[in-house]
């Protein structure tokens, strides 16, 4: 990710959080409950209680409140480009770690990113700025969560067959699916849950060579 583009994501957030405060608009989410519905929608690849699980673009760790209220702790790691939403995360969750950057330059400073050291890894809603890149970032982003990952990756994208905004970047979600079939033949498509929305899970395919 450019410079720029960085500093526009942090800046934004700075932005928000000042104006909305620890709450869902702050992270550009209409509302609480739309929120919980993608992760409910994401938590549903086969996430258990005590998973180790990465966040990308996790903000203030809100996942991991949610699960943990409904099933059970996770071994939860967040990572984000906001020094600001982190701040705020860490003081919410003192039990997990939050670590600041881009998922690239993280898991190149980080020995224990190297390898499938997490059971699960999840992004939502953290590759809707538009980069004008013709999806290139996300494809790399989605590549690199599935090799960090021991059982699947689950996110979320916007959906371009019902949303179309200069200001938010939209994908065709058989388009991507077509690309995780490159990563596993065990891809699901979910899109039922959101007019506006698509999940994608991807599993390790751990069936016996021939």
């Amino acid at each position: 990710m450019k410079k720029e583009q960085r500093k526009r994501i942090v800046d934004r957030h700075r932005d928000s959080l000042t104006r909305y405060g620890y709450h869902p608009n702050a992270l550009y989410w209409s509302s609480r409950g739309i929120q919980e519905i993608r992760f409910k929608v994401l938590a549903e690849i086969g996430i258990e209680p005590g998973d180790s699980v990465l966040d990308i673009g996790c903000g203030f760790g809100d996942f991991k409140g949610w699960f943990e209220k409904q099933r059970g702790a996770l071994n939860y790691r967040g990572i984000d480009l906001s020094p600001d939403l982190l701040s705020e995360a860490g003081k919410r969750h003192p039990d997990a770690e939050f670590l600041e950057g881009d998922l690239f330059e993280i898991s190149s400073t980080h020995g224990d990113f190297a390898g499938q050291n997490f059971d699960w890894v999840i992004l939502s809603g953290a590759l809707n700025e538009p980069l004008h890149d013709e999806g290139s970032y996300a494809y790399r982003t989605i590549a690199h969560m599935f090799e960090l990952c021991c059982k699947g990756v689950a996110f979320n994208l916007l959906d371009a067959r019902h949303l179309r905004a200069p200001d938010l970047q939209s994908h065709q979600p058989e388009a991507v699916l077509d690309y995780c079939r490159t990563l596993s033949p065990d891809c699901t498509l979910r899109d039922e849950y959101l007019k506006n929305d698509f999940s994608i899970y991807v599993r390790k395919d751990h069936s016996p060579a021939d």
